[in-house]
């Protein structure tokens, strides 16, 4: 049986809160490819929704 993965916010990649930092943990990506994919879609979505994912990601992510 293959070992789940849980979605958790990373200690070793973690920069402000740890939220990309273990979204490249759980898809197993760079965490630098998903911090510069993270701010193209600010960007792109005029910033609030963008912010506002994080802020609840920031909450809702267990801790790793």
């Amino acid at each position: 049986m293959a070992p789940t993965r849980k979605l958790k916010k990373s200690f070793t990649n973690k920069k402000i809160a740890g939220v990309c930092g273990g979204i490249a943990e759980y898809f197993d990506l760079d965490p630098t490819l998903v911090r510069v994919a993270y701010i193209l879609l600010a960007l792109l979505s005029t910033g609030f929704p963008a912010i506002l994912v994080y802020v609840i990601l920031c909450f809702v992510m267990p801790d790793g």
